[in-house]
């Protein structure tokens, strides 16, 4: 490590990168913390690459800046999101960014707990230059931090007659070498480095724990709102065949290669529309883009893989919010006014021989009226019960689950993506009003954020795993409980 007061090189396999130093928030505060951002841990997927397994960068002479984040899959204004995830144009989107405390290289057994952040997005969007992603304060807590980049939407995740399946995973597992290989000369320990995600980055972390060729490469999985694609090769490969016919190419690589970006993105969105009543779809199917079982990285469907053992041992955290898509059903309220609760549990796709059950198990909620029930029927469908499926598939593994449920000051429930900039402890970062409301609890995301970083260093949260008969779910709102059954109203799509 080359040191000044302010830049720090690092020297990696490829070649050294020089990162910036920068204070830490909250906690004390002022605390070390170093950024490495945009380390390209593969060449440009263009080119010959273009629909190509990922090819680990060539060595590079002097010093490469890592000053500022690399190119994104991500392409153009991404309008209005939840999380700030801005795009970066270029050709080089295949990058890590590394955050570390203390940038001088460990003897093995000796570095830091490393976490390794999935961004979401549902596997066509999402960005790891997000502000929110930072992990300036994981650093002040002791965690070198680095978030990756993967090809998102078609050319990630597309079946292509000829080409690999499964690119944007394998960018994933790429990465994942990355780190092993290098994340010692940031000072971290390669022998303790837990992989994280939120929505799509949560479904990718389990997917991950799933896969018999991963295992190598992390040692504990916490996934918040993991939403799982496990998309089946006759659906992939007819989504594709539908892209070629709008694109009047054949559904090979020659044919997808002759296309420009832009236009594979624009039959993209268009394929993948959905209308106004695609929610069941949806819930049914999954999401169009994401990892396929193909038979080579995963072999099996991923609750089918954790039921035969895989990732058995390794530590899991796994939980979703309370109201995750409520907030999509906001303007529905007077149309769903009228419409009788079991017919509206049909929408939602709740078994026929559930419904009557899971109304008697949200007796809260049917109270506050059909909006709120559908909302919170979504979100139980597509998060929280796929959630508990996994959680039962662990058996007797080490398994801790939470659920938050600090209701938004802005929308009044606990709604998709607000428990991350708690996690990331970055309640004084941009754009967060907007979806906290104001004046979001700091205790809570103290509380949070130490028990993320406990889990990361100890592989244990600090809350009673999820055994039976207990089944303690960690309930983070204020204040924070541990309550026994916590998921008891969601038992019934079980």
């Amino acid at each position: 490590m080359t040191s000044t007061p302010e830049y720090v090189e690092v020297s990696t396999r490829a070649g050294v990168v020089r990162g910036r130093w920068r204070d830490t928030t909250g906690g004390l505060g002022n605390a070390p913390s170093a950024a490495f951002e945009g380390i390209p841990f593969a060449e440009p997927p263009v080119g010959e690459l273009r629909f190509a397994s990922p090819v680990p960068k060539a060595p590079w002479e002097g010093v490469r800046d890592a000053l500022e984040f690399g190119a994104t899959a991500q392409r153009g204004d991404p309008g209005v999101t939840l999380i700030p995830e801005p795009s970066v144009p270029g050709e080089s989107t295949l990058n890590v960014n590394v955050y570390t405390p203390s940038p001088i290289g460990a003897a093995p057994g000796e570095g830091m707990p490393v976490l390794v952040w999935i961004h979401g997005g549902g596997f066509f969007a999402g960005s790891p230059a997000s502000p929110w992603y930072d992990g300036r304060n994981f650093n002040r807590d002791g965690v070198v931090t680095v978030t990756l980049s993967y090809r998102l939407g078609f050319d990630g995740f597309g079946w292509i007659d000829g080409a690999p399946s499964n690119r944007g995973v394998r960018d994933w597992l790429l990465a994942l070498e990355w780190v092993q290989q290098n994340i010692a000369a940031f000072g971290g320990d390669p022998g303790r480095v837990t992989i994280a995600g939120q929505s799509a980055g949560g479904g990718a972390v389990l997917t991950l724990l799933g896969m018999e060729k991963a295992q190598h490469l992390f040692h504990g999985v916490y996934s918040l709102s993991g939403a799982l694609a496990d998309v089946s090769q006759a659906r992939a490969k007819a989504l594709s065949e539908s892209i070629a016919r709008e694109l009047e190419v054949p559904a090979t690589r020659a044919g997808f290669a002759s296309i420009p970006e832009e236009r594979i993105l624009e039959a993209q969105k268009k394929a993948t529309e959905l209308g106004p009543d695609a929610l069941g779809s949806v819930i049914e199917d999954g999401l169009a883009f994401g990892p396929q079982v193909d038979g080579d990285l995963l072999v099996r469907p991923t609750r089918e893989s954790i039921l035969a053992g895989v990732g058995a041992g390794k530590p899991l955290v796994a939980g979703a919010a309370r109201d995750e898509f409520t907030m999509a059903l906001e303007g529905a309220d007077r149309a769903l006014r009228l419409v009788p609760k079991r017919m509206l549990l049909a929408k939602m796709m709740v078994p026929k021989a559930a419904r009557a059950a899971y109304l008697a198990a949200n007796r809260d909620v049917t109270a506050k009226g059909n909006h709120f029930l559908a909302g919170r029927a979504l979100s139980d469908q597509m998060f929280t019960a796929p959630l508990l499926r996994i959680v039962a598939a662990r058996g007797a593994g080490p398994t801790w689950v939470y659920q938050f449920a600090w209701p938004s000051g802005k929308f009044g429930l606990a709604g998709h993506c607000l428990d991350v900039p708690f996690f990331f402890d970055c309640l004084d970062g941009p754009a967060i009003a907007a979806l906290t409301g104001p004046n979001p609890p700091q205790a809570l995301a103290d509380e949070l954020h130490a028990r993320a970083v406990e889990f990361v260093s100890d592989g244990d949260p600090g809350w009673p795993r999820y055994d039976s008969p207990r089944n303690v779910v960690r309930v983070y709102d204020t204040p924070v409980a541990d309550v026994p059954d916590g998921y008891a109203s969601v038992y019934p799509l079980v």
